[in-house]
């Protein structure tokens, strides 16, 4: 069983910053590929971010590349998602996901907000 808890969410000014945290206990973690997802107010959830298992593979989608980086400590089974340059268009509930090494994202956690004021 895969129990993923995101943390770090909150409020911060257009131009700020932000490092969201997504703690996965249960099964093995190291070969899982992890990622992040957003689902703005009214919208669609929308891929952010993802991680191959060792991490030396990684993926963005186009409206954070360059600002956004994921990266992940698979010896504390943790993925991060450093947030820079926010925007307030980047306000949105931030999902962490998990899944078996070359499958889909199975496993969700519960979200966390993070607000960009303008």
């Amino acid at each position: 069983q895969v129990h993923l808890v995101e943390s770090g969410g909150g409020f911060v000014q257009a131009g700020g910053s932000l490092r969201l945290s997504c703690a996965n206990s249960g099964r093995t973690f190291s070969s899982d590929i992890m990622g992040w997802f957003r689902q703005p107010p009214g919208k669609e959830r929308e891929f952010v971010a993802g991680s191959s298992g060792s991490g030396g593979t990684t993926y963005y989608g186009d409206s954070v590349k360059g600002r956004f980086t994921i990266s992940r400590d698979n010896a504390k089974n943790t993925v991060y998602l450093q947030m820079s340059s926010l925007k307030p268009e980047d306000t949105a509930v931030y999902y962490c996901a998990a899944g078996p090494a070359g499958g889909q994202y199975v496993y969700w956690g519960q979200g966390t907000q993070v607000t960009v004021s303008s």
